[in-house]
């Protein structure tokens, strides 16, 4: 047993789990410097600095096979903590196994075994067609022709990219340039796909394509996928659990019905009116978010729906009512301007 696998704790099975963060943390130093000319000249001669303690004691685990939506305000650590998954940063502290291997120490089977996919970020050639990029790709990872051929092939049905591998990357819809980044970050099929924002900038139908291939390559092969994005359509469509952090700290880690049934204790009861009254009457039936003409919409405690539902029933002539569960957006930021769980 090595010296990171006897720090865990005893409870923890580490060949049960494919992803394991253990008291994870990452502090990074910055240099204080005081306005003026004095402080400029004591910043040059003697520097002090502050600690940013990006990532403060976060553990948990994964499963071989599991879609994990990872949620965060901009700032909460999720990048910094996807970069000492995938072993490009060293951890200040704390225990981490992905596929069984330490991540910084970037052994040539681990980076067989995962991949990471940045929205903002490219790898493909700018000026080159996409094809000769991924060929790159294939004799950096050893893949025999035939079997590049048979990858590209499924791939390429599977994103829809028919015909579009032998253009100029730049030629590409900005939809198309994420399925081929896509395409080429997964020609190596890794166990394990560490995902940070990728539909980013996509437009909706382009964010739906890239949504149904993650999910069938995930019923495909089993890849284990951690999903950071700020579209909940990502989430909600993919992730049955997700983990949240937030100032670096881990926030809530289990299913996302739990989270929203624990956050959301209410509903929103939406109803149209045969004739517009006013919001101050409407305020007797619950907190009004909005009224629209004929249209209002109510905020209203779980325990007291029926009743309420009742009682505008009784009371108002009601052409239509529905009631929803709160948009996720406006759950997970409640959750985020509270700070806890």
């Amino acid at each position: 047993m090595t010296s990171e696998e006897s720090a865990l704790p005893h409870f923890i099975n580490i060949y049960m789990s494919i992803i394991l963060a253990h008291n994870l943390s990452k502090f990074y130093p910055v240099a204080v410097k005081e306005p003026g000319i004095k402080g400029t000249l004591s910043h040059f001669f003697r520097r002090t600095y502050r600690q940013i303690k990006a990532v403060r004691d976060v553990s948990f685990e994964i499963t071989p096979g599991e879609v994990v939506g990872f949620l965060g305000p901009n700032g909460a650590g999720k990048t910094t903590t996807l970069k000492m998954l995938t072993g490009l940063v060293h951890p200040t502290s704390g225990n981490v196994r992905v596929a069984g291997y330490v991540p910084f120490r970037r052994q040539e089977e681990f980076l067989r075994k995962v991949t990471l996919v940045m929205g903002q970020k490219q790898q493909l050639l700018w000026d080159l067609p996409a094809m000769d990029s991924l060929k790159i790709n294939a004799a950096v990872y050893g893949i025999s022709d035939h079997e590049f051929m048979l990858r590209v092939g499924e791939l390429t049905e599977m994103l829809s990219l028919e015909g579009k591998l032998n253009q100029a990357v730049r030629k590409l819809s900005l939809g198309e340039r994420m399925k081929a980044e896509l395409l080429a970050a997964l020609l190596h099929r890794p166990q394990v796909l560490f995902l940070d924002e990728p539909t980013l900038g996509l437009d909706v139908n382009a964010q739906v394509g890239v949504r149904d291939f993650l999910r069938q390559y995930n019923q495909r092969y089993q890849a284990t996928v951690l999903l950071t994005s700020h579209y909940m359509a990502d989430i909600t469509a993919l992730c049955e659990r997700v983990i949240m952090i937030h100032q670096g700290a881990l926030m809530y880690d289990g299913s996302l019905d739990g989270l929203l049934e624990r956050f959301a204790p209410y509903r929103e009861v939406h109803v149209e009116l045969a004739h517009e009254i006013s919001k101050e009457k409407l305020k007797f039936y619950g907190d009004v978010k909005t009224v629209e003409g004929r249209s209002a919409c109510f905020i209203v405690e779980q325990e007291k729906l029926t009743r309420t539902v009742s009682r505008i029933l009784s009371d108002l002539e009601v052409v239509d009512l529905q009631v929803n569960e709160p948009p996720v957006e406006e759950v997970i930021g409640r959750v985020f301007q509270a700070g806890v769980v």
